[in-house]
């Protein structure tokens, strides 16, 4: 062998074109060398491989080292459980007033702020009152003059009374002398015609007085109209409510009935509105009958309740469109959490199962035979059982037969379990109790259990 340098790479003895030579013959000889070993290494890596693949692919087995298959579990509770039907509904104000002038004129002053709660009979607007108070002056003007006319129209009918009274008697006293000669015929008879002149008088002068009370009451009406007119031109809120926007501002002419100066809207108490499907109809029928159904509103915003009202309303008929009935539920909104035209989530309560037994959701399985549980036993065995379910409360449901409160069921793991398998209690969708690792499905356990995977057990 010739000595060669590892650090120069130079040959002990040779020149540099024998070296160059040599040096090639060593890699042709070591490059099939090389790629064998790469090979045999990467054989014996799939191997080893193959063989750990093969230990960590675990079947539906009912154990994993022979202690059950894991599960999760939950006790079956007792409890009073709420019947609710939810729904959306839309806030509506108690009574909304649309504000207009009675009376035209111009708009001299707003006594609030856009936006401000008014209580009833408060100031809102003030229209010009000049030309109302001067025809308020004239009417009572004119109603003295025919206070004056009625008490001139009675003055005349009593003396016309009088003087037909006297001409009456006269006619009587020359009828009586006629009889006895003493004067003629002629003047007695010019007596009796005077008579009925002056008790014609009497007359007219009576209807005169009839006349002039009547106008004397028309004239009154009309002091009183222009009172009325004369009141209008302050304007005041007819209920408790916050105001909306102010269409007029000061200094406008605003004609009577026609122009809107605002809205008021009554916020306390308020109504929600909402439909339900027509199935609920005749529950929420026969439980109004015991008491008054409790309805719960929440705004999109809020995590709690905002409000709890009573159910007041249903509509006389069902919406064949949609095949669903209107209610409407009452909220004394005292804090004004609800606001007209706002939408809510609504929950109607019908009414309260007591004793209800209750079982996470996940908990009933659905097979051929119906819905059912697994339970769990003391002695860890798992038994399938047929139940029979109700209401639905956020994640539980309620068992109405099949289960007692207190059982033991299995709520996650029932896909690798049939009944009389046995069981290892797991902390949740972790682990299991005892600290190794589920071999649900094609889990990575050691392949040690008599399940039916499909995984062959590494030896």
């Amino acid at each position: 062998m010739v000595p060669v340098s590892i650090e120069t790479g130079v040959l002990s003895g040779k020149q540099p074109w024998e070296w160059v030579l040599m040096k090639s013959f060593r890699l042709s000889y070591l490059v099939p060398l090389s790629m064998g070993c790469v090979i045999a290494l990467g054989a014996s890596a799939g191997c080893n491989g193959g063989a750990s693949a093969a230990g960590q692919r675990g079947g539906r087995g009912r154990g994993n080292g022979g202690d059950g298959v894991p599960v999760v579990t939950a006790t079956a509770a007792k409890k009073d459980v709420p019947v609710d039907v939810p729904a959306i509904g839309n806030v509506e104000a108690s009574t909304t007033i649309s504000v207009r002038s009675q009376v035209s004129g111009v708009l001299q002053e707003a006594k609030f702020q856009e936006g401000d709660f008014v209580k009833s009979d408060q100031h809102l607007f003030t229209i010009d009152a000049r030309p109302y108070q001067a025809a308020l002056e004239q009417a009572e003007a004119n109603l003295k003059r025919d206070e004056a006319l009625l008490a001139q129209s009675e003055a005349q009918l009593k003396r016309d009374r009088a003087n037909a009274d006297y001409t009456r008697m006269t006619a009587e006293r020359n009828s009586a002398l006629v009889e006895r000669g003493i004067v003629s015929k002629d003047l007695s008879e010019q007596a009796r015609a005077g008579a009925d002149a002056a008790a014609a008088t009497v007359a007219a002068d009576e209807a005169a007085v009839m006349s002039a009370r009547a106008q004397l009451g028309a004239q009154a009406a009309a002091v009183a109209n222009a009172k009325v007119a004369l009141s209008y031109t302050i304007i005041r809120s007819p209920i408790n409510g916050r105001t909306g926007n102010l269409m007029v501002k000061s200094g406008n002419l605003v004609t009577a009935n026609s122009t809107e100066l605002m809205t008021i809207a009554q916020v306390e108490p308020v109504f929600v509105t909402f439909s339900v499907p027509a199935l609920h109809l005749p529950a929420i029928k026969r439980n109004m009958k015991d008491h008054a159904l409790q309805v719960m509103a929440t705004t999109q915003e809020a995590e709690g309740e905002t409000g709890v009202g009573a159910l007041s309303f249903i509509d006389n008929n069902v919406d064949a469109s949609t095949d669903t009935v209107k209610l409407k539920a009452s909220f004394g909104n005292a804090e004004h959490a609800l606001w007209p035209g706002q939408f809510v989530r609504v929950t109607l309560r019908l009414a309260t199962l007591p004793g209800a037994t209750v079982v996470p959701s996940q908990a009933v399985q659905t097979g051929q035979d119906g819905q059912f549980v697994f339970v769990v036993t003391p002695e860890s065995i798992v038994e399938q059982r047929t139940v029979t379910t109700g209401e639905r409360l956020d994640q539980d449901l309620v068992i109405q037969t099949g289960l007692q409160p207190g059982e033991t069921v299995v709520t996650e793991g029932q896909l690798r379990l049939e009944p009389g398998s046995r069981i290892q209690l797991t902390e949740g969708r972790g682990g299991p109790a005892g600290g190794s690792a589920p071999g649900g499905g094609r889990g990575r356990g050691q392949g040690q259990g008599s399940g039916r995977g499909r995984g062959a057990q590494a030896q």
